[in-house]
């Protein structure tokens, strides 16, 4: 099985293209490059577009602007190659990154995407139950670093691999696949532009 998957849930994107579980490369960029990203991926592992067998695309939690450009490749590619789809949370990708961690994405608004237990929420970053020593993961982590380990949690340095939403999780948590529009982003709350009308 050859999955190609992507993020741009969060100010960095991540594309990976795996083959039964062997990562084949893997690429950090901006939202807008995942497209030739996932083209350079599968030339340099000397594979076709024929050969994919599936798309994985982070659902989210993050930035409305960010899925919005995902969920298109996302539903282009799937149209175009006749590809099954599967979703993934941004944030259940960066915590099977980070195991033991606490995944904080930065939602704007002086907000966060977190989890609570297994449920996606958003929260004030100050409003967080946190256990001391509690590892904090994301750009959400990184911009209330100071915040957060006032409050007792640890946050890893801010190059840390750590922090990012890296596809090869995506594409290792992957459930169903199937048509492109049964998965949808996850969105929490009203985009900016519904809030101000």
């Amino acid at each position: 099985m050859l999955t190609l998957a992507f993020d741009t849930a969060t100010r960095v994107a991540t594309t990976a293209l795996v083959r039964d579980g062997e990562v084949l490369g893997e690429r950090v960029s901006r939202a807008v490059g995942v497209l030739a990203d996932a083209d350079d991926l599968l030339r340099e592992a000397g594979a076709r577009r024929g050969e994919l067998t599936g798309l994985v695309v982070g659902t989210g939690p993050g930035s409305f602007t960010g899925l919005r450009l995902g969920f298109a490749a996302a539903r282009g590619l799937a149209f175009a190659l006749e590809l099954p789809v599967a979703g993934v949370s941004t944030l259940h990708a960066l915590a099977a990154g980070a195991p033991g961690a606490l995944p904080v994405i930065d939602a704007g608004r002086r907000e966060v995407f977190t989890l609570d237990g297994e449920e996606p929420v958003c929260a004030a970053p100050g409003a967080l139950e946190l256990e001391p020593g509690t590892v904090c993961v994301g750009d959400g982590a990184l911009r209330y670093r100071e915040l957060l380990e006032t409050n007792g949690a640890e946050v890893p340095p801010d190059a840390d691999e750590r922090h990012l939403p890296r596809a090869r999780f995506h594409a290792a948590l992957a459930g169903d696949f199937g048509p492109a529009d049964a998965v949808e982003p996850m969105y929490l709350r009203l985009p900016d532009a519904e809030r101000k009308r």
